[in-house]
């Protein structure tokens, strides 16, 4: 005969994954601080075809020391006439603290 499981609410928490946790999610909210509407743009700094010449690209951004939690990669996804793509953005803040959606009206 199998013993039932206790249900989760009755088991004692890991050593450790209450500090991990609140660890994770104090970085996941610095980085949504950091990349916030209106502390900068993502600029477009590779755009490529082939996943092989992306990996490359991101290497060498990765050995000139670029902060890899201010990189992002946008897979534009292809249909029949369209090959797919990869984008690679970098986030760039704007030193005075507008956006460039700030400037829509000018």
């Amino acid at each position: 005969m199998i013993a039932p499981l206790a249900p989760t609410g009755d088991s004692e928490p890991v050593p450790g994954q209450g500090k991990r946790k609140r660890r994770q999610e104090a970085e996941r909210q610095r980085l949504a601080a950091g990349t916030a509407p209106g502390t900068g743009r993502w600029e477009v700094i590779f755009e490529t075809g082939d996943n092989a010449e992306l990996r490359i690209h991101l290497r060498g951004l990765q050995e000139a020391g670029i902060d890899a939690s201010m990189i992002r990669i946008d897979t534009l996804c292809g249909r029949l006439q369209h090959p797919s793509g990869y984008r690679l953005s970098r986030f760039v803040t704007d030193p005075t603290g507008e956006s460039d959606s700030d400037h829509a009206d000018a």
